[in-house]
């Protein structure tokens, strides 16, 4: 498998493009992104599990009821969602791209992201369609990716290449997220390309496996939004044989898709709203993967153990009382904690005590851009690594004035 550049638009039959239309005041920010496939793809996603969801969700799943799609049509700064005649406006979105393309409206996935429960102002998005449509470019997954960012610091892209029957398979993504993460599945959107050749069913199974292991694996808030899609389209033109069954074939795909979800997940870990660095809690020897996942997520979670990350404070003791509330069954008197960045390696906690330590030597380790907590359960043999960021006070004045 090799990284490679251009996004969303890496593999065969891919255009992309993003302008600003007009629903952010700031015009050097776009804020309406287009992908389109040459041809009828493969499709499937996996929405926020928030009750309260925006409008285009229930557009976007009623269009991948037949498991085939074309395009992706996206805008910031505006959520769609708890606001008057939703539905009618993210429908109008649809027809709009279809007006101005080849593209059916039930082809078309459709998501919005930004302030919740204002009128999405349709009119701008309609009047823009023309110029989105005639951006489109197999090099525009760059300008896709800026639009739909909200509060994000960086662009979310990758794409990956490897070999199936002897045939090049590309896979190709991006995303935004930076506030309101938490699972399930993690506040963001994240939308993936590939020209592999591969059934409806198998994409879907796919991409809800991957989401597991990656966006339901980060946390910087607490907070799970009503916008949160995956959304992922196959146009089949790499040339593979079709992909029908879980075979060998099957597994490397899924590795691959794995690797970009992954990636894009800790991208949008990192990216906390007001972070300072990423942060890492990596369970071992734990009895499931289960019980590694949440403990594992409620020390990344921790809101105290975060504003430790910050203040670069070794306090081990809230990394532990994180694990103690997770509601999984452990004895503490058997966890080791330690903390580890590019700086080294430190051990706090032994057989669930403290130990004499370097504070010197521990604010180093946690000075890095990339900190892991390392917990030792020895109970079992599984491990699990989560996500997360350190708590800082940008991230109350970020969130402060959110909507002006």
């Amino acid at each position: 498998m090799t990284i490679i550049p251009n996004g969303v638009t890496a593999p065969k039959g891919f255009r992309a493009s993003g302008i600003h239309c007009g629903i952010r005041k700031n015009k050097s920010k776009k804020d309406l992104a287009l992908i389109i496939a040459d041809c009828e793809c493969s499709a499937a996603a996996v929405y926020t599990t928030n009750r309260v969801k925006a409008a285009p969700i229930f557009i976007t799943r009623h269009h991948l009821e037949s498991g085939t799609a074309r395009a992706i049509l996206a805008n910031s700064g505006n959520a769609n969602a708890c606001a008057p005649n939703g539905e009618e406006n993210a429908l109008r979105m649809c027809h709009a791209l279809a007006e101005h393309s080849d593209i059916n409206v039930k082809d078309i996935i459709v998501n919005s992201t930004g302030v919740i429960g204002q009128p999405l102002p349709i009119d701008c998005i309609e009047t823009a369609m023309p110029d989105l449509v005639s951006e489109l470019s197999f090099m525009g997954s760059d300008d896709a990716a800026n639009a739909i960012m909200t509060t994000d610091t960086l662009k979310k892209e990758v794409a990956v290449s490897f070999e199936l029957d002897g045939k090049e398979v590309r896979i190709g993504a991006i995303a935004k997220g930076s506030g309101m993460i938490h699972p399930n599945m993690a506040t963001m959107l994240a939308f993936v390309t590939t020209d592999c050749d591969i059934t409806p069913t198998m994409l879907q199974r796919a991409l809800s496996c991957s989401v597991k292991a990656s966006y339901n694996r980060i946390s910087i808030d607490g907070d799970t939004s009503t916008n949160d899609m995956t959304a992922i389209l196959a146009s089949g033109l790499a040339g593979n044989i079709r992909i029908i069954t879980e075979n060998e074939n099957f597994v490397i795909f899924q590795r691959a898709l794995d690797f970009i979800n992954l990636q894009l997940a800790k991208l949008i870990a990192k990216d906390g709203e007001g972070a300072t660095r990423l942060v890492c809690c990596k369970v071992i020897g734990a009895t499931d993967e289960a019980s590694a996942e949440k403990l594992s997520m409620s020390v990344t979670s921790s809101s105290l153990t975060k504003a430790a990350m910050f203040g670069t404070d070794a306090n081990w003791g809230r990394v532990l009382c994180a694990m103690g509330y997770s509601g999984v069954e452990f004895n503490p008197e058997l966890v080791d904690v330690s903390f580890e960045s590019a700086a080294g390696n430190i051990l706090v906690c032994q057989n669930g005590q403290g130990l004499p330590f370097d504070e010197k030597t521990a604010k180093e380790i946690l000075s890095q851009d990339e900190v892991t907590i390392l917990c030792d359960m020895k109970s079992g043999t599984a491990t699990v690594e989560t996500y997360g960021c350190d708590l800082t006070y940008d991230y109350v004045k970020i969130n402060g004035d959110y909507r002006t």
